[in-house]
């Protein structure tokens, strides 16, 4: 048999085996690609794209804080120096918190564990899932929010931030300046940021961290300040608001731009599964989860009431369920139309930290797709009449659920977050965190 007639047996031999399952392949990445069209309004595939980490230029940023290379470094650094919490309630917690306490890697930079613990925390565990509060410090002394930990994962494209949205200058904001209260951290919305940038502002103040220049020779930080901004006076250079724009600057580029669906956005259509594409046609077609998920990080500045349970249950601190606090975006702007909505989330890398919705009290992707499906509050406290139209039963099989669910948890996850975590610090502390239990669990020296 000469070699020519050998290729042409092999050759039909692997078409009549693989070809029909290689066929159906192509064409759920079709269909897909024809839906993507649909739900990006006519722009396909290019909408849902993450640009690189490193194309700053393609990432949005705010105008009053451009986004350039030293600055994401020096932010990076910031975002995990534990040597910035200066301001604990006690001694024994000096130093030992960062914003990373509550917003690492590991987690999918929420906290994995179902509220947050900066100040008053103690340990870490493998992935954040062992911190706990700290002996010494009293049940209402820890430094913990009264709302589910929100990701700093994509948050390049929230214009507005907090569950609420209170943090931010513009969109959506503008009109709401009578509720930016002298005092609190509403206030820093005066400077006329974004809400990345007035989050970051704001956040180094109300977790109890500082920034001035004699901490900042201390922590070996004063150069970096000092190329970074030296476009700001002497005296405005060190504070807690330049320290804020870099921190800001970095965490616009944490970008999930490692996940499958971004792989397969970018054309390996075998960087998906075919049960994952499937869940994605739902996704985008018949469940219609991208009316509220849409864009680069399927996230939208939206705000619904889907009745779910606010922050509540054992093993948790401070005061819970505050009016301002349960009625989200409402609580904010005092606006009856507002009342019990809460923010889009962004949706990879849920499945790092499986404490969903605003109260956490979700414990797994496929408990919030069933939710969804249902189209049944949990949450007694929030009137029927104040539920979102959108929040209805959608009647999708449990087969269609798991679809979905796969998509979610598989094709949305990127598995090398850790490139946005610093090798080590300028202070050479440890991080996120630095208590004696923490330095344990983390093998720091």
């Amino acid at each position: 048999m000469n070699k020519f007639r050998l290729s042409l047996i092999m050759a039909i031999v692997c078409f009549v085996v693989v070809g029909c399952g290689s066929e159906e392949r192509a064409e759920l990445d079709l269909e897909l690609q024809e839906l993507l069209k649909v739900s990006s309004n006519g722009i396909g595939s290019s909408h849902y794209r993450l640009p690189s980490s490193e194309a700053y230029h393609l990432i949005p940023q705010d105008p009053l804080n451009p986004i350039d290379e030293a600055k994401v470094a020096l932010g990076k650094l910031l975002f995990h120096e534990t040597g910035l919490g200066v301001r604990p309630k006690y001694s024994v917690g000096h130093a030992c918190y960062s914003c990373a306490s509550c917003h690492h890697a590991g987690g999918g930079f929420q906290a994995n564990k179902k509220q947050g613990i900066g100040d008053g925390g103690w340990g870490f565990g493998t992935a954040g899932e062992g911190r706990d509060k700290a002996s010494l410090y009293a049940d209402d002394s820890v430094d913990v929010q009264p709302i589910r930990t929100p990701s700093a994962l994509n948050v390049a494209y929230q214009e507005l931030m907090l569950w609420n949205g209170q943090f931010g200058a513009g969109g959506d904001n503008i009109g709401t300046e009578a509720e930016w209260t002298e005092g609190t951290p509403k206030a820093v919305n005066h400077l006329g940021y974004e809400g990345v940038e007035v989050q970051a502002i704001a956040g180094l103040k109300v977790h109890r961290m500082d920034v001035d220049k004699e901490l900042l020779v201390q922590l070996a930080y004063l150069d970096l300040f000092d190329e970074v901004f030296h476009d700001f006076p002497v005296d405005k250079r060190y504070t807690k608001e330049t320290a804020g724009l870099a921190i800001a600057a970095f965490e616009r580029t944490i970008l999930a731009t490692k996940a499958p669906f971004q792989e397969w956005l970018k054309g390996d259509f075998s960087a998906m599964s075919e049960k994952e594409k499937e869940g994605a046609l739902l996704f985008f077609g018949d469940a219609n989860c991208a009316h509220c998920h849409n864009g680069p990080a399927l996230n939208s500045m939206d705000f619904y009431a889907l009745g779910m349970e606010d922050l509540d249950g054992e093993g948790l601190y401070g005061k819970l369920k505050a009016d301002d606090v349960v009625k989200g975006r409402g609580g904010f702007t005092k606006r009856p139309e507002d009342m019990y909505k809460f923010k889009v989330p962004q949706l990879y890398n849920l499945k790092s930290s499986l404490f969903l919705g605003h109260g956490g009290n979700f414990r797994s992707i496929r408990e919030v797709v069933s939710y969804k499906n249902l189209g049944i509050k949990e949450n007694a406290a929030v009137p029927s009449e104040a539920l979102s139209s959108h929040f209805v039963p959608l009647h999708l099989t449990e087969g269609e659920v798991d679809k979905i669910t796969s998509f979610i948890e598989h094709a949305l996850f990127d598995p090398n977050l850790d490139r946005f975590t610093p090798k080590s610090l300028p202070s050479n502390l440890c991080f996120p965190n630095a208590d004696q239990q923490s330095i344990e669990d983390l093998g720091c020296q």
